[in-house]
């Protein structure tokens, strides 16, 4: 059954257990889902309104952007287990003879960097998801106002997390170019992300 097929106990209490696998990356890409699930819903709570009515098609554009982006994140919570389960397999592989051995040792390669992109792609979509969120500030239904910094805190979270298991893959990786690509991509999407979260929060925060 993949993991978001799971109830929300099953999965939790699946986390929680002695399983390797979800860890902090399929985390990390449930926070993203609830990050811009939220502010979905704060688009829907905005349309229609006539409070808002000036405010209509920007409401519509970011619950269309939202929902497009939350079913990503959702896709990316399997993703990343798979990816890490690609790893694990590769412990499997015979090593007796030297051929074998180097079969192993390039399809562990192969795995780390598969395992390295799956939270890299989640980064990716928490920047796209943080600028999404930006365009509701002082645009949309003031009492879901708090639904929108908890929005950016969760958002804030996934991508930290995943850029937590970029790292711990990339550990392991001895292609320098990838390393050293990769570690640059997501050292600047930390630059945009953080100061951004950090900016709608405070925002909401003021407006509270």
């Amino acid at each position: 059954m993949k993991l978001t097929q799971m109830q929300v106990r099953a999965f939790c209490e699946l986390l929680a257990s002695d399983a390797p696998a979800p860890g902090g990356g399929s985390a990390s890409a449930l926070a993203g889902a609830m990050g811009i699930g939220l502010a979905e819903m704060v688009a829907s709570l905005t349309i229609g309104k006539k409070k808002y009515a000036e405010f209509e098609e920007n409401a519509k554009e970011l619950r269309d952007k939202a929902s497009k982006l939350c079913n990503e994140m959702i896709v990316s919570i399997d993703k990343d287990t798979e990816a890490f389960d690609g790893v694990s397999a590769v412990f499997a592989m015979p090593k007796d003879t030297d051929e074998e051995k180097a079969a192993r040792k390039q399809a562990m390669q192969a795995a780390l960097k598969e395992a390295t992109l799956a939270p890299y792609s989640v980064m990716e979509l928490c920047l796209e998801s943080l600028k999404t969120v930006e365009q509701g500030l002082g645009k949309t239904n003031t009492s879901a106002a708090s639904d929108l910094g908890v929005a950016a805190l969760n958002l804030k979270s996934a991508v930290q997390g995943a850029w937590l298991n970029v790292l711990i893959n990339l550990g392991g990786i001895h292609d320098e170019a990838f390393v050293s690509e990769y570690k640059a991509k997501g050292e600047a999407i930390l630059h945009e992300a953080l100061p951004l979260a950090d900016r709608i929060y405070e925002s909401i925060l003021e407006s509270l």
